[in-house]
């Protein structure tokens, strides 16, 4: 833990989770093979591969990132993490090469995963790091496709919170990672140093206490059999707006269960109102929110 806050403080890169919807015709590709695996999509005009959001010197690859062991991992999880959500396997792509810290899920229907961005999660808190950002990935693919999420803002916050909460499902699930809390703790760590204080940039994220609340939300999600892209979103705002970000309804006397979250889980969430809110405003510290 000391290791990785002195990172953060040090560092002085930016990190971005990130997901790009303009599908402009392809660029030609210095790796036909690659190209082809991923259906000929490699480039955009404005939010391109290579060109805009990867360094020049950077490589495509569809075989391998750092070496057999992590490729066949995020392989893995990335079939996995579509079996869960119920769709067909996202096609997967490497940016291979220095400077290649992030990770990118296009429009056009596949994601690009930076080999910098795969050492430095390996480096903070480990392969599940990594998962964690692959069903974030995901879940942007879930957004495209099902036209969620269903809550507007002009920033990128509400979409990238909910891709935490999909990811936080993910990593507790049975049928997904299976993780319990201890060991999903470091995944929300990550995942919280991802997060931006600038509220007013049409990129925002999230705050780092925001972050940490949406993957716990969807954590504690993991037991509810997943009901659906658009089930999920309308549950997960539903308990996100009104209870974790303005701590409102506390006071009704009857809250509607909502649709696709059994009543065991439903009931299992709002014992949990009060510590989520906590956690969204930075009343619980980082140290007390790995204990929970």
């Amino acid at each position: 833990m000391n290791k990785f806050k002195a990172l953060m403080l040090t560092t002085a890169v930016v990190i971005s989770i990130t997901s790009c919807d303009n599908n402009e015709n392809p660029e030609i590709s210095n790796n036909q093979n690659a190209q082809l695996s991923l259906g000929g999509h490699i480039s955009h005009k404005d939010c391109g591969y290579i060109d805009n959001n990867w360094p020049s010197n950077a490589e495509l690859s569809t075989t391998r990132i750092i070496n057999a062991s992590e490729t066949n991992f995020l392989v893995g999880q990335n079939a996995n993490i579509a079996s869960l959500f119920n769709i067909n396997t996202v096609p997967l792509g490497f940016a291979i090469g220095n400077g290649t810290l992030n990770a990118i899920s296009y429009g056009a229907g596949y994601i690009i995963f930076g080999e910098s961005l795969y050492n430095y999660a390996l480096d903070n808190g480990g392969r599940i790091s990594v998962a964690m950002v692959q069903a974030h990935e995901v879940a942007h693919q879930l957004q495209f496709r099902n036209n969620i999420p269903s809550r507007n803002e002009s920033t990128a916050r509400a979409s990238e919170l909910e891709a935490d909460a999909f990811a936080g499902f993910y990593i507790g699930h049975a049928d997904g990672y299976n993780a319990d809390w201890t060991t999903a703790a470091p995944a929300y760590t990550f995942s919280a140093s991802l997060g931006d204080n600038n509220v007013n940039s049409p990129g925002h994220h999230g705050t780092a206490a925001q972050r940490r609340s949406a993957f716990r939300l969807g954590w504690l999600l993991r037991d509810n059999a997943y009901p659906g892209a658009r089930s999920f979103d309308s549950s997960f705002f539903r308990y996100y707006d009104q209870y974790v970000l303005a701590g409102a309804l506390r006071g009704e006397t009857e809250f509607t269960r909502p649709e696709g979250i059994s009543e065991d889980v439903h009931e299992y969430i709002m014992s949990k109102m009060d510590e989520l809110h906590k956690i969204s405003t930075g009343e619980i510290s980082e140290e007390e929110f790995l204990n929970l």
